[in-house]
């Protein structure tokens, strides 16, 4: 179990990595254009992170789960895919969406990695 937890965590972090570049990369574009791997990328972290809490006891068992935060950054993650499903058919991606999305998921990593 320790190597799928494994494995599962190697796709949350490159899936969520994946979301930033992603964003970024409209960073200096006019007008800017929501790419469709934000999506896939978005579903893929979000299937990861089910695995991953789903095998946590079997994986740590000495460690109580912290609920709050996994489902914190759910949520985070949930509104970005609802952003991105929103917008990715527009031609012209709003500022405020975009920025909404990079800060978002910028937060998403601040949470995982201080919390």
């Amino acid at each position: 179990m320790k190597t799928v937890f494994n494995i599962a965590l190697g796709i949350h972090i490159l899936s969520i990595l994946g979301i930033l570049g992603l964003l970024l990369a409209q960073v200096q574009k006019k007008p800017r254009k929501l790419n469709p791997g934000i999506i896939h990328a978005g579903l893929t972290a979000f299937v990861a992170g089910i695995v991953m809490t789903s095998i946590w006891k079997q994986v740590n068992p000495d460690e109580a789960i912290n609920h709050a935060k996994f489902g914190v950054k759910a949520v985070v993650l949930a509104i970005i895919l609802v952003l991105a499903y929103k917008n990715v058919k527009k031609e012209v991606l709003q500022t405020w969406v975009w920025a909404t999305m990079l800060g978002l998921t910028v937060l998403n990593i601040i949470i995982a990695v201080a919390i």
